[in-house]
C-alpha cells in the first residue's frame, strides 16, 4: 500500500504519506527541511528506505500542518500531530523523530505518553543549544537575504560527512536552482520554533523505551545533545555513528535496520 493523504487539523490541513500493510504502526516526523518542502505526493519515493517495515508495519510520515500561526511552537506541533494520529485511527505507535522531528517527538512522549509505544530520537537535541542556535539563525539570515544557494550549501556542509561531501559538493548548488520555495514563511515558522524549544527539565517524564541515535560529528545540533538526552531519559539506549554527522540517516546503510530492530524488540 502506498498512499498520499491529507488530514484536517482545525481550519487547515496536514499532508502525510503512508506505506506498508502491517498492523503495527510507525510514525515518522521529518526535520526542518519540511519547512521548505512537504511530503505531499511523495509516498513512492519516501517508502524506499522502509522496505523492511512494509510487511509488519504501516508507516506514516507527516508534514507540519499547512497554515501555521505566528509563534507556533514545538509543543503546538506535537499537540497537532497527536490530533492527526487519532483522526487516522493511530492510537499507539513507534515514533521516529529526526532532527526537529525529534524535538516534536520528545514533546509527544512527554505530554501524550499514551500514544507512544517506542521512541526513536535521531540527530536531535532537548533544546536549542549553542550549536543548533548558530546553525538555525544562520539559515534564517540566508533565507531573509533570499540566498537559497547559500542556504542549501551551508545545510549540506553541516549535515554530511567529509567523505560524502567530497563526492557530492558540486550537486548542491545545482539543486538550489530547483528547490527555492515561493515563500520562506513556512521555513521561518519551523525555524523559530526550534529557537524557542527546551524540554531539558521534562526529559524524566519520558517513560517509554527510547533509542537515541547520533552522529559522532554533528555540526547541526552538536555532539553533547545525545548525551543530555540519554542522561535525562531513564529508559534509553544511545547509539553513536562515529563516522557520520547530522545526515547519518541518509549515509549510514544500516540506519533503518537499527530502527527496525529496536521497534521489533
Amino acid at each position: 500500500m502506498r498512499k498520499n493523504g491529507c488530514v484536517t487539523i482545525g481550519s487547515t490541513s496536514m499532508y502525510y504519506v503512508a506505506f506498508g500493510s502491517g498492523s503495527k504502526k510507525l510514525v515518522v516526523l521529518p526535520g526542518l527541511s519540511d519547512g521548505l518542502a512537504t511530503v505531499k505526493g511523495k509516498a513512492w519515493v519516501l517508502a524506499a528506505p522502509y522496505k523492511r517495515f512494509l510487511r509488519d508495519y504501516t508507516v506514516y510520515m507527516f508534514s507540519r500542518k499547512n497554515e501555521m500561526p505566528e509563534g507556533y511552537s514545538i509543543v503546538d506541533m506535537a499537540n497537532d500531530q497527536v490530533t492527526a494520529m487519532k483522526k487516522l485511527g493511530i492510537e499507539k505507535a513507534c515514533v521516529l523523530g529526526v532532527s526537529q522531528g525529534g524535538m516534536i517527538a520528545q514533546c509527544i512522549a512527554i505530554d501524550h505518553p499514551e500514544v507512544v509505544e517506542r521512541l526513536i530520537l535521531a540527530v536531535t537535541a532537548p533544546n536549542a543549544n549553542e550549536v543548533a542556535r548558530d546553525a538555525v539563525t544562520g539559515w534564517i539570515g540566508m533565507a531573509e537575504r533570499g540566498d537559497h544557494r547559500a542556504l542549501m550549501i551551508d545545510t549540506a556542509e553541516k549535515m554530511y560527512s567529509e567523505k560524502y561531501l567530497r563526492k557530492n559538493r558540486k550537486v548542491f548548488p545545482l539543486l538550489a536552482r530547483f528547490t527555492k520555495p515561493a515563500s520562506y514563511d513556512r521555513f521561518y515558522k519551523n525555524a523559530f520554533a526550534i529557537l524557542g524549544f527546551d524540554v531539558r527539565s521534562e526529559l524524566s517524564k519520558i517513560s517509554c523505551p527510547t533509542l537515541i541515535i547520533a552522529g559522532g560529528d554533528d555540526k547541526t545540533v552538536g555532539n553533547d545533545a545525545c548525551h543530555e538526552l540519554h542522561n535525562g531519559i531513564t529508559n534509553s539506549a544511545l547509539f553513536v555513528y562515529d563516522a557520520y554527522g547530522h545526515g547519518l540517516f541518509e549515509e549510514a546503510k544500516d540506519f533503518y535496520d537499527t530502527v527496525w530492530k529496536f521497534c521489533d524488540t
